[in-house]
């Protein structure tokens, strides 16, 4: 299986040939690579080469104990480029794979030729922000399986949601380390897409999934990328690139085709 190796850390990935520009795929939080099958799938039919990454702590990776910020997400996806050649990739995510794709084109302007964020709490509202501390600390505790599975099917589902795929979805999760789950639950929390005020440049796409609650605060998003290009996806969950693919990669599509950055 192919790994690459960082300071004794070992980060399984996947690659599928193909043009440029290359995606990058960067899933959610206790989440892992399958969790965006149907968008590398599909584009990697439209022609893309694709990179699929399990991050740090996750899927096949190894999970050291360690803080688990959204920097060094970031640190580890722009290393693995890195060390596999890839220049001016698109980086697409979803949940907290898409802060991760911010933060990249944050940081690093001259290497993110695009990102696409899926229903990513990039600019958290602020009501929503005040609650994770609370909910850290129940994640800290000896019942965190059982408190990550109330927090994921009371704010990441919708009723009209397919019922296998949300104990598919839940049996991921719970089975992800303790310490990954609050560490990157804490990284979370602790992101600021503001800081330092660096302007993403890149085009930008952000998909919403239709739930009641908005990951982010779309105004404020609005003010960090005012080119931003945005979409909703309908009848669908947090997990809208598997619940509704068809609507997700259509909208993936057009925004790679607007922005010069369609497979060639």
């Amino acid at each position: 299986m192919p790994y690459l190796h960082r300071d004794g850390t070992a980060l399984y990935y996947e690659w599928d040939d193909g043009g440029a520009p290359t995606v990058v795929l960067l899933h959610g939080w206790c989440c892992d690579m399958s969790f965006l099958a149907p968008q590398r799938e599909h584009l990697a039919a439209a022609g893309h080469a694709i990179l699929s990454l399990d991050l740090r702590g996750h899927g096949r990776s190894d999970a050291p104990d360690q803080p688990y910020p959204i920097s060094g997400f970031s640190d580890d996806v722009v290393w693995a480029c890195g060390e596999l050649g890839l220049a001016r990739p698109v980086f697409l995510g979803h949940s907290m794979g898409g802060n991760v794709a911010y933060d990249i084109a944050a940081r690093w302007p001259d290497l993110a030729a695009g990102i696409v964020m899926i229903d990513s709490a990039v600019a958290r509202p602020a009501a929503a922000r005040a609650m994770m501390g609370p909910i850290a600390e129940k994640l800290s505790g000896p019942d965190y399986r059982d408190e990550l599975r109330r927090l994921v099917t009371t704010t990441f589902f919708l009723e009209s949601d397919d019922p296998a795929r949300r104990a598919q979805i839940l049996q991921a999760m719970t089975a992800a380390p303790q310490h990954v789950v609050v560490g990157a639950y804490r990284g979370l929390a602790a992101f600021d897409p503001a800081v330092g005020q660096v302007p993403v440049l890149s085009p930008s796409l952000y998909i919403a999934a239709n739930e009641p609650s908005p990951r982010s605060d779309m105004a404020r998003l609005l003010q960090l990328i005012p080119h931003l290009m945005a979409g909703q996806t309908v009848g669908s969950g947090h997990f809208c690139q598997l619940e509704v693919p068809g609507q997700v990669n259509a909208m993936i599509d057009r925004f790679l085709a607007l922005a010069g950055l369609a497979a060639r």
